[in-house]
């Protein structure tokens, strides 16, 4: 669990000042469930500078209510979280500093989002809040008031969760909580976790992740692995101290997330890494007559495939479709398959077989496929660029994938392998939940 935080203060001496706006939002790495926004009486004046910056004076404060009087509130929406705020050392200590002066020892274990984007992002520009989140198409409202910068900072958080592949900010947490003494049982597990697509880690009580899985119903799959009796759901049961989750939004995402963290991560009881599920694949042949013609084999890593599919029937269905585009090339192959003559030109009939699958081929050079997010008011979005896939993000506005430069930047890489693409032509090819755009 998160507190995003930010606080605008009077500015002055260090360790002289005084809170005049605080902004928390608690966040459990999905959504907000709790927030706490209020304007704090210093009792101190405001700096001139300050009040230019942020537009709260003294006379907005008069009537505001004094820390003291909002101290409770802040302790108990922060109780069990890790801090997380935009340059947190300064936003920590200026909190610590209040809850001193009350005589309170306030400690919680704080994540800056200048760090982690230093590690993250390591490309950008800039990594002030408000530069950092314009280049990735972030928007910011109240910029220097502690409700939108608060917001901001939630959504940059967000984004470096997706982009943390190393699981460092997970494990983290996990260790806050075993620090506590914390000790779910399965059942208190089950109980937190969503029954959404997406993608769950198994952490043993050192914070390691030791398996990882995915389901269109997270919650449904893992009360499967507690109940089951095969010899790893047994270790499983037995070694597992927490399970952290990604919702992906949709299938695909899950698909593709679930093999790059299994080679990224190589959890222990992931024993088998999974072999490629693509074991058929259509591949272009000369027959003896000279006629070009398309052939399903058993997937020959060697050999250049046209599309790899998980069954024979898909590669069939597949080759069917394709010719049926061109009314010529569908002739010739019936008259091939089903052994009559042909009447038509060998050389002729090879153009348009080549140009046919060529312009099956170039479907796949750019585009982007746009997708359900992993809620209402967000979309998930892959791009595909020169035939290679870039990576895949979610976003709230179009103009974050319409443009190309802000969309690199916010896109969160996979490791690829030759079964991401073979992936998503497959989902594109089997589901229609999809929109695409071509550039």
């Amino acid at each position: 669990m998160y507190a995003i935080i930010d606080i605008e203060t009077t500015g002055g001496q260090f360790n002289k000042e005084g809170i005049t706006e605080i902004a928390i939002y608690k966040f459990d790495g999905v959504e907000i469930v709790d927030q706490f926004i209020s304007l704090i009486n210093p009792e101190i004046p405001i700096q001139p500078f300050v009040v230019k910056l942020t537009g709260i004076n003294n006379a907005m404060l008069r009537q505001a209510p004094k820390f003291f009087e909002v101290a409770k509130r802040i302790i108990e929406i922060t109780e069990g979280c890790i801090i997380v705020a935009h340059n947190a050392p300064f936003d920590y200590r200026v909190l610590k500093l209040e809850f001193d002066r009350l005589g309170y020892p306030f400690n919680r274990p704080t994540l800056c989002t200048v760090e982690l984007s230093k590690i993250l992002l390591p490309d950008a520009q800039a990594y002030s809040l408000g530069k950092l989140v314009r280049s990735l198409g972030i928007p910011i409202a109240d910029r220097h008031r502690a409700s939108g910068d608060a917001l901001a900072t939630l959504k940059l958080f967000k984004l470096l969760l997706d982009k943390d592949t190393d699981k460092q900010i997970l494990k983290q947490q996990i260790k806050n909580e075993l620090y506590k003494g914390i000790s779910p049982k399965l059942f208190d597990i089950l109980e937190k976790i969503p029954s959404s697509v997406g993608i769950f880690y198994i952490h043993n009580d050192k914070g390691n992740i030791i398996f990882i899985g995915k389901s269109n119903n997270i919650r449904k799959k893992l009360n499967q692995i507690f109940t089951a009796d095969s010899k790893i759901a047994k270790r499983i049961q037995k070694e597992v101290y927490t399970v952290t989750f990604e919702e992906t939004g949709n299938e695909l995402f899950a698909q593709l997330k679930e093999r790059e963290e299994l080679l990224h991560n190589k959890p222990v009881l992931n024993t088998v890494q999974r072999k490629s599920p693509y074991l058929w694949a259509v591949y272009q042949e000369k027959l003896e007559n000279g006629y070009e013609t398309l052939k399903i084999n058993k997937t020959n890593g060697r050999k250049k495939a046209i599309q790899s599919f998980k069954n024979q029937k898909n590669a069939l269905q597949f080759i069917n479709e394709l010719y049926r585009e061109n009314e010529i090339v569908e002739e010739v192959q019936n008259a091939l398959t089903s052994g009559e003559n042909v009447n038509y030109p060998t050389e002729m009939h090879n153009k348009l077989f080549d140009s046919l699958i060529e312009s099956n081929q170039l479907k796949y050079n750019n585009l982007i496929i746009v997708m359900k997010g992993r809620n209402l008011n967000e979309k998930s979005a892959i791009l595909i660029e020169n035939g290679l896939f870039k990576g895949y993000c979610f976003f709230d506005l179009n103009y974050q994938i319409l443009n190309l430069q802000v969309l690199n930047k916010i896109l969160i890489p996979l490791i690829y392998t030759k079964d991401v693409l073979n992936t998503i032509k497959h989902y594109l090819y089997t589901k229609k939940d999809y929109k695409i755009i071509s550039f």
